[in-house]
């Protein structure tokens, strides 16, 4: 199709067009609906739903319905009940509904690119699960497409549907199969105006970091690390401690050309001495990712099954569903209940033993809450047995170091405490990390460690913080002043604007439901001005594509991001309101 095909969100000029060629469809041509002598179709759930439309110039081709799983309903409701199909009350399935296109052009890309652009909708907003209707007798296709029969029939007028589901990820793949060559000519040909990529990044966890790439991957522009603001990464606004600067710098030809330590055994026993921990319970890696792909890879296989807190840091489920492969469930925290862990939800969800491993971070990363030390050891304590549990404590130094589980993770077989040293200490780009575990479970870590795990300059810049404790407790007291800022005037830009803090260097910001902008347009608009925030969306549903994490910067860079927001708010409602 020509360069002219557009893909866009629904608009209300949109609407009557939808409902006119929904008539002729499913009314006339198919017979599922009776007749109406408006010529219109319309459905109760057109006020939620959205609509995805392809078009060339005035003339409309084709349409697909999305109904996202934060409407609290879905089309397949009208036809069998939530016992019928439980698939519906389980992890947050999108509905994919009527995808049509005008008979004289369903011979064209139309309706694989409709189902292309479904998908990556659902994809930003951190959809996993699809769930849809599909005619009996086109039932091989579906099938060829990646979606499965989930044994329900419904009979609507003259038409015999099936009941489908399937995952987006495995769709997302069949499509590029099925669909490669027409999905790369039209990468380039077709007018995309969705708010996400046509094209789906590279195989990896999706990180923030998008800010490095404005500065220059190639790092032949460097300067421009003093235009960027980078909130999208939770990187520290603070240099590191002068001593951590003075070990870097004193003889840097050195560091750079000499072999660490094979083991790091000097930071392994500062590590001990400042954390009282036994050094045998202890195993170094290159930052937390390296720890969990490290651990993750000894303990898990596809059979495993695993749960992880939802919204959660996204390392988890890339390394255990994508990389290994695991069934993987969530446990969903909730807007209402302040995006807190209910410990009895939690003891109910382990109660049975059916985890062979639980992760939570602590305090949580995107939501910013914490669980109190007290209440996880109490859920841990009466879990069972077999049940291996992970506690992410990478940002635990803004609560305080009694909030720690390492002491438990040191003598419970069980547990697993891994402490990022790059975000608490300014080290990230170090690269230096650390967990606790029962020394026999830290040993055999260890032992499939490689050497000279952690880099000469990291292990001196990790000792050298180590041991400046008062400087950190300093700036982390800072780092709260700014976040409450920041907080406060974010909030003072419009009132419709949810703002929550966490309780270390970042906070949440939350646009209105409704004609508001999307997460992912306000996060782009606020690049033009060098400001870049981290679009939640793709992590889980629970962010129904509204919601920003931005990280703490110092106080001239924060008055940047407060003024972006407010630049960026204000263009986007013009553009909303059809003022130029």
């Amino acid at each position: 199709m020509g360069r002219a095909l557009q893909l866009r969100a629904a608009t209300p000029e949109d609407l009557e067009w939808i409902h006119e060629l929904r008539h002729r469809v499913y009314a006339e041509e198919l017979g599922q609906h009776a007749p109406d002598p408006s010529g219109r179709l319309r459905d109760g759930l057109d006020g939620a739903n959205v609509y995805l439309v392809a078009a060339r110039g005035t003339a409309r081709v084709g349409f697909v319905s999305l109904t996202p799983p934060w409407v609290g309903r879905y089309g397949l409701d009208k036809y069998l009940t939530r016992a019928e199909l439980p698939l519906l009350d389980g992890d947050d399935p999108f509905e994919v509904r009527i995808l049509t296109v005008e008979p004289h052009l369903r011979a064209t890309a139309a309706a694989p690119l409709l189902m292309w652009a479904a998908l990556r909708w659902i994809a930003a907003r951190g959809g996993r699960h699809v769930v849809a209707m599909g005619r009996s007798d086109l039932l091989p296709m579906y099938r060829a497409a990646g979606l499965r029969a989930v044994g329900r029939t419904v009979t609507c007028g003259a038409v015999t549907f099936e009941v489908l589901t399937g995952e987006v990820a495995e769709l997302t793949r069949r499509a590029r199969e099925r669909h490669g060559r027409t999905l790369r000519r039209l990468s380039a040909a077709v007018d995309w105006r969705l708010d996400m990529p046509f094209t789906p990044r590279a195989d990896g966890c999706e990180h923030g970091g998008a800010s490095f790439t404005a500065i220059g991957t190639d790092f032949r522009t460097l300067h421009r690390r003093r235009e960027v603001v980078a909130a999208d990464v939770l990187d520290a606004w603070f240099p590191p401690a002068p001593g951590v600067r003075a070990a870097l710098t004193e003889d840097p030809a050195w560091s750079a050309r000499t072999s660490p330590p094979t083991g790091a055994e000097g930071l392994l026993a500062e590590i001990a001495a400042v954390r009282a921990l036994p050094v045998e319970a202890l195993a170094v890696g290159a930052g937390s990712s390296d720890l969990i792909f490290r651990a993750f890879g000894r303990w898990l296989t596809p059979q495993s099954r695993v749960l992880l807190v939802d919204p959660g840091y996204g390392e988890y489920a890339h390394v255990t569903e994508r990389v290994i492969g695991c069934r993987v469930d969530r446990f969903r925290l909730r807007r209402a209940e302040g995006w807190r862990i209910d410990p009895a939800r939690l003891s109910a969800a382990v109660a049975d033993g059916r985890y062979d491993l639980v992760v939570v971070v602590n305090p949580n990363n995107p939501t910013g809450r914490h669980a109190p030390a007290d209440a996880l050891r109490a859920v841990i304590a009466g879990a069972s047995e077999r049940t291996r549990w992970w506690i992410d404590e990478a940002y635990l130094g803004y609560v305080g170091p009694a909030e720690s589980l390492a002491d438990l993770a040191a003598a419970d077989p069980r547990v697993t405490v891994c402490a990022s040293l790059s975000k608490m200490y300014a080290l990230s780009g170090m690269r230096a990390a650390y967990l606790v575990a029962e020394p026999r479970t830290a040993a055999e870590l260890r032992r499939w460690t490689p050497p000279w795990p952690v880099s000469l300059p990291a292990q001196l810049a990790a000792v050298a913080a180590l041991r400046d404790p008062a400087y950190y407790a300093d700036r982390w007291r800072r780092t709260h002043d700014l976040r409450r800022e920041l907080a406060r005037d974010l909030a003072g830009l419009d009132p419709a604007l949810l703002v929550e803090e966490s309780v270390a260097n970042f906070l949440n910001v939350t646009l209105p439901a409704g004609g508001a902008p999307s997460a992912a347009r306000l996060v782009a608009e606020c690049r033009r001005h060098d400001v870049y925030l981290r679009d939640l969306s793709p992590l889980s549903p629970r962010y129904e594509g509204r919601t920003v994490r931005i990280a703490v910067r110092d106080a001239a860079e924060n008055a940047r991001i407060v003024a972006a927001c407010e630049a960026a708010l204000d263009a986007l409602g013009r553009v909303a309101a059809g003022v130029r």
